[in-house]
């Protein structure tokens, strides 16, 4: 029993040292990875402070920019937030993800399958790209940097609430990637379902508050908050820690929890029956 309680943990850290030992020994192809996707989050950022910066010259004199309510320093936290839930997703998950749909392909989902492991946990944790965790760090610099110039400095419970709120989101991503990925085992390759992907996230980039105000916004808004919860996967977690605490946001953040527990129940009903209608490519 105890052997099997330490066996998943094991398992986790061998797979991250061997993809790490992997990228080391391609460093070149590792730095210009870890380079380009740095270079992306950088000119995102770029656009943003220019973005503010247009907001604080059309406004008067002492008037304080914002986006949607949501001041520089504020804005700053979510634009780190996003940073770090995309690194660990690009991180861990998604290089997984994109293969499921060659391992249905080739058969190699037989040998997964023969693993006295559960199969989930194989698929979606066999590789990691250590290249994508660039932009987590620059993300914690981020951080360090706006906080200080926040409104109201943010309170224990902020700081101890926002890595929980981030490892919410992580997991409500990670249940509708496994739950897109695994479709490929009806489809066989689903490449349109990985485009679907990234246009539906793009929404979790955003505040939710610039969705509010006319029907078509306030339909979206409710829609990506209580069907598909992607608007609390940043939301929540920046709100958490950039903004104070009102009790109008309470019950956003109690739903963030049930919508996690929700997602990841759906998602591993999804990919159970659709490992229910594998057929072996050998039969």
């Amino acid at each position: 029993m105890k052997d099997s309680v330490w066996l998943y943990p094991k398992l986790l850290w061998t797979f991250a040292r061997n993809s790490l030992i992997r990228d080391m020994t391609f460093r070149s192809n590792f730095l210009i990875e870890a380079f380009s996707s740095l270079v992306w989050m950088v000119m995102n950022l770029g656009f943003y402070l220019l973005v503010f910066l247009k907001i604080e010259e059309s406004q008067a004199a002492g008037a304080t920019a914002d986006i949607a309510g949501w001041e520089k320093p504020e804005f700053l936290v979510f634009i780190a937030t996003t940073m770090i839930v995309n690194s660990v997703m690009q991180a861990f998950f998604m290089p997984n993800a994109q293969e499921l749909s060659e391992l249905v392909r080739t058969g190699g989902l037989d040998f997964a399958l023969l693993k006295p492991i559960d199969t989930q946990f194989l698929v979606s944790l066999r590789k990691s790209s250590w290249s994508s965790l660039s932009n987590f760090f620059v993300a914690l610099l981020l951080i360090a940097y706006a906080v200080p110039h926040l409104p109201a400095p943010p309170s224990l419970a902020s700081w101890l609430l926002y890595p929980l709120y981030l490892l919410c989101g992580v997991l409500i991503m990670y249940s509708i990637m496994i739950s897109l990925a695994a479709t490929s085992i009806w489809l066989g390759r689903n490449q349109t379902l990985y485009d679907f992907w990234f246009y539906i996230t793009n929404f979790s980039r955003y505040p939710m508050e610039i969705y509010q105000g006319n029907v078509l916004g306030d339909g979206l808004r409710l829609g990506f908050t209580y069907v598909l919860p992607i608007l609390v996967v940043i939301n929540v977690p920046a709100r958490v820690l950039a903004k104070p605490f009102t009790p109008e946001y309470a019950g956003l953040a109690i739903f963030a929890l049930v919508a996690t527990a929700l997602a990841l129940v759906g998602s591993r009903w999804v990919f159970q029956k659709a490992l229910a209608s594998y057929r072996s490519a050998s039969s």
